[in-house]
């Protein structure tokens, strides 16, 4: 949905990696991250926060609840994380080698 229907550039290559809803269906936490990281971070969310409307109208019509949990957008940083734990491992390894 976000690459097929929102044309926002600040919102191009982005993934969602987790959703949390809380048990009230009140709220549902969205972490996000970026192909190119952290230095997109702010316009990526700002991106998001101007779509909220547009994506939670979407997302009520494709999903039967009796009523649809505001949307809240984080930054995650585990993939860029992850990526540096790898480079450390690899450099070790060539090192050791």
């Amino acid at each position: 949905m976000l690459i097929r229907e929102i044309s926002d550039p600040r919102l191009h290559q982005i993934f969602v990696t987790d959703v949390k809803v809380d048990k009230e269906l009140a709220f549902a936490d969205v972490y996000v991250s970026a192909v190119e990281g952290a230095e997109r971070s702010k316009e990526v969310l700002e991106g998001l926060k101007s779509a909220r409307g547009f994506l939670r109208r979407a997302l009520a019509a494709r999903i039967d609840l009796r009523t649809f949990p505001r949307l809240r957008f984080h930054w995650d940083p585990t993939p860029e994380n992850a990526d540096q734990i790898e480079k450390l491992l690899s450099q070790l390894k060539n090192k050791n080698t």
